[in-house]
């Protein structure tokens, strides 16, 4: 089962350099009077990235908030 799961990841970092290596072109970034300019694969990263940090505080707070309604009243 490693091997396979080993596999996976193989096959899912080549699709990953494949994206990169055919999305080079530079895009734009507007947000209120700021811009940003970089490529297009790492604007995806960073965007990824603070995503699953907004989903992992998400979580824990939704996780917090099941365990005090769940605790018995003392």
């Amino acid at each position: 089962m490693r091997v396979f799961y080993f596999l996976v990841l193989l096959l899912v970092l080549g699709a990953i350099g494949v994206f990169v290596l055919q999305n080079r072109e530079t895009i734009t970034l507007s947000y209120l009077d700021r811009s940003v300019s970089c490529p297009l694969a790492l604007m995806i990263g960073i965007v990824y990235g603070l995503g699953m940090v907004s989903g992992w505080t998400m979580l824990g707070i939704v996780r917090r908030s099941l365990r005090r309604v769940s605790e018995p009243a003392r």
